[in-house]
């Protein structure tokens, strides 16, 4: 499982802190804005890893069928 560097953490759980006061007006200091994160991170994860992977390999099926067709675009009659 990807883990965040520490000042990439401290970011996040900022904003994780900043998201919490304007919306429930609840202030949470770094222990729990890091276990909110590292809550996320372990449920949500590796389902947006593996839906980062589908849109990937869509993405790459759509390229490689595009391809094809352009390369047989190129081709000339022959008579």
């Amino acid at each position: 499982m990807y883990r965040f560097e520490e000042q990439e953490k401290r970011q996040v759980c900022d904003e994780i802190a900043h998201f919490f006061k304007e919306e429930y007006d609840l202030d949470l200091g770094l222990i729990g804005t890091g276990n909110i994160l590292d809550f996320f991170q372990e449920v949500l994860g590796n389902r947006i890893y593996n839906k980062a992977l589908d849109d990937a390999k869509r993405f790459y099926e759509k390229y490689a069928d595009n391809m094809e067709t352009d390369y047989y675009a190129l081709y000339r009659d022959v008579r």
